[in-house]
């Protein structure tokens, strides 16, 4: 009902705004914001977007809000060649990008506030309050180390020194789902500013499991989160953050799929299934800006605990419930010593350094206790040196030596009539070193239009698989890259539109695959596999009114070498990567001048995500397929309603597919959804 209410009061009011008089157009708050104001801070380097040599996509708080992005996994498919898949709950949280991702362990970077987040399982975190993300597609290993084969993910909360003031969001909409969340920035003194915010949000879940008559996939999820920041005379800047998220979430929506229809049935198994998940994070960031140098510092510390209570059959009979229960303690430290000002030589030094222990139990028929203790150290360089050989040109070299040791220590106990006895129990070791090189050149014609060349090893640590059935499938080896990319910047009509533009090959060694196996899954090694393919961003700012954005991606990824026993999946495609990635979208601002109504802004978005494989033989497969997304927006000074709309024509498709025995099980994306949001500031 309140919902409804809220809606009727937005049409009404809307009517009202056709007989209003017009007022002073300087009072209307919604500006104009160049496109060519984009500092890339993440890049560890402050460089602007277009001196970048790398096919870089930004997510301004501006384009957030219009596209109406409010979880991490939303912006999938807006940035090319990125895909951000749901499979059924935070536990399994993949990225891909250019077709390098895995279902198991991140091969794309992940940093909020500059902290890293190191597991799959934190990456669908909390956007409350976010202003800006960063994607540097491409290995990023040379400044950011292991596990970015596939790019990098920097993402920036709001800085109490450029806001204050409270803001309050309500959300109501279909399925039961409610959101409220708030934020207070406040000010010591003119340079030192804190921020506290939280958020609840809920849904009653948008899929039903039949034999048991109520909703597979409710949630419940609280955040909070905390910051100071601080600067100095002196040269010294601050931050201090930290941040706390619990989710408990129904999830596993996976029906009985027909291989001959095409058809998806509806989740129909005898327990409910569950994961529960609590995070926390917390980040110390100092800098210090010396005559020639600035000498920075990064402390992350993050705990996760979860639970993970699943009807691993996907049926009606009582064959396989599982509990799985990890804790994580992660520590990072890095230093980072780089130029102060932007001269014909510009270096950055750094060192980082890493502890995570993992404890995991697994509870079936048997007790499986792990404990997985790893730590990791490395050093890089990277320099730029501009006007080599000829003006204009400029070369950078990046250098990076990654040495990591990692321990995992497994029982699996024997259970009784309540006793536990201990079956078996091992213990091993495994160690890795890497060199990872970086080579790019670069022309800049002017300040707004340059072309590149880079060269970049991409390199992913190896590790123990959690579930195993024989000895050869408990660890897995690491995979290595060769990425060759060139692209180009262009800026046109000064400015008012800009285009980025890559291509790229990537030669793979040791690619990572995940294999279903009885007890869950694990990862194996392919021989030889490759990516090519090509992105093209459009941003354009036509009017101060009318707003415009398109982005393609290709990625063709397969095997060219890759024998599983007695299977040969060579030639095959890649499981799990979109041959697609495409996104239109646009805005328009109506000035309205009046009394009641600054403005109204109306938005729309389609996202297309292209065929891709579910398995290695390329059994099964989803085809191309498109959702449209909408908002309209009603602005007054500082409170804005919104009406918005997700999946506009209620499009079907297979979010996530997988074989167990002889069926295979699907998950459905998600149906139509529409809501009111209604926010303001003070």
């Amino acid at each position: 009902m309140r919902f409804y209410f809220l809606l009727s009061a937005l049409l009404l009011s809307k009517i009202s705004f056709a007989n209003t008089t017009e007022s002073d157009p300087d009072s209307i708050p919604h500006k104009l914001i160049p496109l060519d104001e984009v500092i890339v801070t993440s890049y560890k380097e402050k460089k602007s977007f277009k001196e970048i040599p790398a096919s870089v996509s930004i997510l301004s708080v501006n384009e957030l809000n219009r596209s109406n992005i409010t979880d991490f996994k939303d912006i999938s498919s807006y940035i090319p060649n990125l895909y951000f898949p749901d499979y059924g709950s935070k536990l399994t949280s993949p990225l891909y990008i250019r077709g390098i991702g895995s279902k198991l362990t991140p091969s794309v970077g992940l940093y909020v506030d500059g902290i890293p987040f190191f597991d799959k399982s934190v990456f669908d975190f909390d956007m409350n309050e976010v202003n800006r993300i960063e994607i540097l597609r491409g290995p990023q290993a040379t400044l950011y180390g292991r596990n970015t084969m596939g790019g990098i993910i920097n993402v920036y909360t709001k800085n109490p020194l450029d806001y204050e003031g409270l803001n309050f969001r309500q959300t109501i909409a279909n399925y039961g789902q409610t959101e409220s969340s708030g934020a207070y920035y406040g000010k010591i003194s003119d340079k030192v500013g804190y921020s506290f915010s939280s958020k609840y949000k809920y849904n009653d879940g948008f899929f039903t499991n039949q034999y048991l008559g109520q909703k597979v996939d409710r949630s419940n999820h609280i955040a909070t989160k905390g910051k100071l920041q601080w600067i100095t005379d002196g040269g010294l800047e601050g931050l201090w953050a930290v941040n706390y998220e619990y989710t408990d979430q129904g999830g596993y929506p996976y029906g009985l799929y027909n291989q001959n229809t095409g058809v998806i049935n509806d989740a129909d198994y005898n327990s409910y299934s569950s994961y529960r998940q609590g995070v926390l994070t917390s980040g110390l960031t100092l800098s210090y800006t010396f005559p020639c140098f600035v000498l920075k510092s990064v402390t992350g510390y993050q705990n996760l605990d979860d639970r993970q209570a699943i009807d691993q059959d996907f049926t009606s009979q009582a064959n396989a419930f599982v509990i799985q229960t990890q804790r994580q303690n992660q520590f990072s430290q890095e230093l980072e010593i780089r130029s102060k000002n932007n001269n014909r030589f510009t270096w950055v030094n750094g060192l980082f350094a890493f502890y995570n222990i993992a404890n995991r139990t697994v509870l079936y028929t048997t007790q499986k206790d792990y404990k997985e203790p790893s730590y990791g150290l490395a050093f890089y360089h990277q320099s730029t040196v501009k006007n080599l050989l000829v003006k204009h040109l400029s070369a950078t070299l990046g250098l990076r030596m990654d040495i990591e040791r990692d321990k995992q220590d497994y029982k699996i106990w024997a259970i009784k009539n309540g006793n536990k006895t201990l079956e078996s129990q091992l213990n091993d070791r495994m160690s890795f070193t890497q060199f990872t090189p970086k080579l790019s050149l670069q022309y800049q014609f002017d300040k707004n239009n340059m072309t590149y060349a880079t060269i970049t090893r991409g390199y992913k640590t190896g590790g123990f698989n959690v579930s195993f059935t024989s000895d050869d499938e408990r660890t897995y080896k690491p995979e290595y890259s060769w990425n060759y990319e060139v692209g180009g910047k262009v800026s046109m009509f000064d400015g008012k539109i800009q285009s980025d533009l890559a291509l790229f090959y990537i030669d793979w060694r040791h690619q990572q695959i995940s294999h279903k196996i009885p007890t869950g899954q694990i990862l194996t090694n392919a021989g030889r596999s490759y990516s090519k393919g090509a992105e093209l961003s459009l941003k354009a700012q036509l009017t101060s009114q009318l707003n415009l954005q398109f982005s393609y991606g290709y990625t063709e990824a397969k095997f060219r070498e890759y024998l599983y026993g007695s299977d040969d999946y060579s030639g095959n495609y890649t499981p799990y990567v979109p041959r697609q990635t495409v996104m239109l979208g646009g805005s328009y601002a109506f000035n309205f001048y009046s009394r009641y109504i600054d403005y109204l802004m109306v938005s729309a978005q389609y996202t297309g995500i292209g065929k891709q494989y579910w398995n290695e033989a390329n059994a099964v497969s989803q085809g191309f397929y498109g959702t449209l997304n909408g908002k309209i927006s009603v602005v007054k000074k500082n409170l804005t309603v919104d009406l918005w709309i997700k999946n506009v024509t209620s499009k079907d498709y297979a979010a996530y597919l997988f074989q167990l025995g002889t069926k295979y099980f699907a998950q459905k994306g998600k149906p139509l959804t529409f809501g009111t949001t209604i926010s303001f500031t003070l």
